[in-house]
């Protein structure tokens, strides 16, 4: 499925630029381009950096046709490094439209002809099925081209402006209220260092319809802030606004500067008291990107140990991780898809997570779709939980990992990355947790390991002989690469970044680039450790010898021996 969409991508991509080709020497001939421009498209790679360096928006609103008369408008545009996503706003009572009914519309800036010269291209993929929560994601225009959006409606096609578009690394992107009616904001660019709490002083609160109408804006006290999340008293005329929560937008003002532009729109997440039983004892949380190949595996082993709920922060994948999930879900695991496109903020993700489980799971863990809960005692994991933490102080269980190399292998594995990966490192990289979100300290910092406990409760660390991770960190090289196109935690460089090469978070001795060693599957072996792999064997089928994941479960898709 992978290598099929990788082809796709590549044939658009060819006709993408035989489409350039064409628009370029229309363009000479009619006079519409400049040599430098020329000289920009063929010389230069137009590749936005993950650093705080910013041009000029290059979209603007085109058209003067008005959006509110064609059912949906745009109602925030956001550029990331190598996509940009259009947020929609449909009128109720309208109907959806889906990823066909769009084109992305690449037009020369400077033209004196612009929509004579334009270029079209199939969105990446729209996201979300409600009115308020749809994303299409269109492919970063070439340098001196904006972008617009066509609509095929009726056999008609009408053409959506773009308006202002943000910063993806400096903008309140996420609101929350929460139980005690407080805001909480998740925002980017105020580069404030990890783990630790700042004095909410310097800053103040902004809420507003319009943005753009300062002297019409409500400020409020932040209470505290830290890494991403601000908490902010609520001012009571949003509180008790009627039906206007849906449309009012918050963002964060540091003292003396000017406010942090803003697409967060609050939401409830939980309501207004804690449930007096929760329907679940065990959860678990994760941010992925691309993973969907993964997912069945890590989700039907964890089951069998007791797990009982899954919250999947999906980061921009453009694989099959919707059907996937969806499988999943028809076959009664009780799993469930939430897009966040927001990149490098997995500390953030997990802080709105343990909101979005509080009411629904009396602990959470917090593990990656690598990462396997493994017990060696063979407990499950509710009683472990119990027989850890006592009298109720004990508010995390921290957990030692193993990470496992790619144990002589060169071929991804079959039967799966618990079967397949069997030889690891001696000593225990790190840790992960799990949690009891009632516990959090207010201002849910954490560093993606472990959070911030209020005060009274502590947490533990477990024993290995009793609960490990299994870290299947380092796979073949045909998985271990995708690693280089993006990571997701806030506070790590990504691979083929240049700073901190000599950090924990890189691998000793690969460097910046995606370049397979010749020895690659042989590294990170020292200790051969099978006990996982005897245990999941037992979960096999005696006829055909299929491991669960293996097989036709409902509408799961069989994988091949």
């Amino acid at each position: 499925m992978m290598m099929e969409r990788r082809n796709r991508d590549v044939v658009l991509s060819h006709r993408f630029l035989k489409s350039y080709l064409c628009v370029i020497f229309s363009c000479v001939f009619l006079g519409g381009f400049t040599f430098s421009t020329f000289r920009l498209l063929f010389r230069e790679r137009f590749r936005p950096a993950l650093g705080s360096t910013w041009r000029a928006p290059i979209m603007r609103a085109t058209g003067d046709k008005s959006p509110i008369s064609l059912g949906v408008s745009l109602r925030e545009t956001v550029m990331l490094p190598d996509q940009v996503l259009l947020f929609l706003k449909y009128p109720r009572p309208a109907r959806l439209f889906t990823e066909e009914d769009f084109q992305c519309v690449y037009y020369p800036a400077n033209s004196s002809r612009p929509f004579e010269l334009k270029l079209k291209q199939p969105p990446i993929r729209i996201d979300g099925r409600g009115f308020d929560e749809q994303i299409l994601r269109c492919r970063i225009p070439p340098r001196g081209f904006n972008l617009s959006l066509d609509l095929n409606r009726h056999r008609n096609i009408i053409n959506i402006p773009v308006g202002y578009v943000h910063r993806w690394d400096s903008v309140s992107y996420e609101a929350v209220f929460d139980r005690d009616n407080t805001t909480l904001v998740f925002i980017k660019g105020l580069n404030l260092r990890r783990d630790r709490a700042y004095n909410p002083s310097r800053f103040e609160c902004v809420y507003g319809w319009d943005f753009r109408r300062i002297k019409f804006l409500l400020r409020s006290e932040l209470l505290s802030i830290g890494q991403e999340v601000g908490r902010c008293e609520t001012p009571l005329s949003v509180l008790s606004g009627p039906h206007r929560d849906d449309f009012i937008k918050v963002s964060i003002r540091l003292k003396g500067k000017g406010i942090l532009r803003t697409v967060a729109h609050p939401v409830r997440l939980s309501g207004p008291e804690p449930p007096a039983e929760k329907d679940h004892e065990m959860c678990i949380c994760t941010m992925l990107r691309n993973q969907a190949r993964f997912i069945r595996e890590w989700v039907m082993y964890h089951a069998r140990i007791g797990v009982q709920r899954w919250f999947i922060y999906d980061n921009n994948s453009n694989d099959n991780i919707e059907s996937v999930i969806d499988s999943l879900s028809s076959a009664k695991f009780n799993i469930t898809r939430h897009v966040w496109p927001w990149i490098k903020t997995q500390e953030a993700g997990f802080a709105h997570c343990a909101l979005r489980a509080r009411d629904v799971c009396n602990w959470v863990g917090f593990i990656d779709v690598d990462e396997f809960f493994h017990l060696p005692s063979g407990l499950i994991l509710h009683d472990l939980i119990r027989n850890l933490s006592g009298d109720g102080s004990v508010a995390e269980l921290r957990i030692s990992c193993h990470s496992f190399g790619p144990s002589g292998l060169k071929e991804v594995p079959k039967k799966g990355v618990m079967v397949g990966y069997t030889c690891r490192l001696a000593t225990p990289e790190r840790h992960k947790s799990i949690v009891k979100p009632e516990a959090l300290n207010s201002t849910l910092i954490n560093v993606v390991h472990h959070f911030h406990l209020r005060d009274g409760f502590e947490y533990v660390n477990v024993n290995r002989s009793m609960l490990v991770i299994n870290h299947y960190k380092y796979q073949v090289w045909e998985v271990f690469k995708d690693k280089f196109l993006r990571r997701v935690a806030t506070y790590v460089a990504d691979w083929q970044d240049t700073q901190n090469v000599g950090s924990k978070d890189r691998v000793p001795g690969l460097g910046t680039r995606a370049i397979e060693p010749p020895d690659w599957s042989g590294r990170f072996c020292e200790v051969n450790d099978t006990a996982l792999r005897d245990r999941v064997l037992e979960y096999a089928d005696p006829v055909t010898h299929l491991l669960p994941w293996q097989q036709v479960t409902n509408s799961l898709v069989v994988e091949e021996e």
